[in-house]
């Protein structure tokens, strides 16, 4: 009788694994609200990365394309600013998010906790980040928290964020542990990098803000396939 039990326990351990695969494939709760006809506000939340012309460029994509599909069910805030990091997005999520009602918000700080002058400890950037998850969740449990890691930071912007990627993989820890979904554009940016830094500088002309192109043609695709769940 107790191998009968062990062996029902590993099957349902097996059997859970499998489904939360899945379930990171699986599309947003954004998508499925729109598909299901359902009036959605996905407010942007971030740095220059999502502020900034380039910033604006991938945002405004991504509203355009879920808007075609899903009969301007959409309305998309930018609450970026650029130069901000996450202290910044606790202090001014109240007025710059939860006021908006959002049923989905992207987030985006890791470059800037990155920048040694802010004075972000990886320990405090997953501190206010995690403030941020909770208030959201607080305002609308049904709230979707989406996170994303960014684009790789060359010359001067990388050395005044040395640690960068040890904040990107505090953002897939979260989310690992949280159950949220994570936009990882870091492995696109690093494949790009890998055929020379010319190459990426003419898609990220000042070493750190991708140009309005590639936002439309790298990061937007990119947000929208992992949106709607497709791999």
């Amino acid at each position: 009788m107790k191998n009968r039990s062990s062996k029902l326990v590993v099957f349902v351990a097996i059997l859970l694994t499998i489904l939360q695969a899945n379930l990171a494939l699986a599309q947003s709760k954004l998508v499925k609200n729109l598909a299901a006809g359902k009036p959605q506000t996905l407010v942007a939340y971030g740095t220059s990365l999502t502020a900034a012309a380039g910033g604006h460029a991938w945002v405004d994509s991504v509203n355009r394309a879920l808007n075609k599909k899903y009969s301007g069910l959409l309305k998309t805030v930018n609450a970026a600013k650029s130069g901000m990091w996450s202290t910044w997005g606790v202090q001014n999520l109240e007025d710059s998010v939860i006021r908006k009602n959002p049923d989905a918000v992207l987030i985006e700080f890791s470059m800037n906790d990155a920048f040694l002058s802010y004075k972000t400890s990886v320990e405090l950037a997953r501190l206010n980040l995690n403030y941020m998850i909770d208030r959201l969740k607080l305002y609308n449990p049904d709230c979707e928290v989406i996170l994303q890691t960014m684009n790789i930071a060359l010359n001067v912007h990388a050395t005044a964020r040395p640690d960068l990627l040890k904040y990107y993989q505090m953002y897939r820890d979260v989310a690992k542990a949280r159950g949220l979904l994570l936009i990882d554009h870091y492995p696109h940016w690093q494949e790009l990098l890998a055929k020379g830094k010319d190459a990426y500088l003419s898609e990220v002309p000042d070493g750190i803000h991708p140009g309005i192109e590639a936002s439309k043609n790298i990061i937007a695709p990119y947000v929208i396939k992992l949106l709607e769940g497709r791999k």
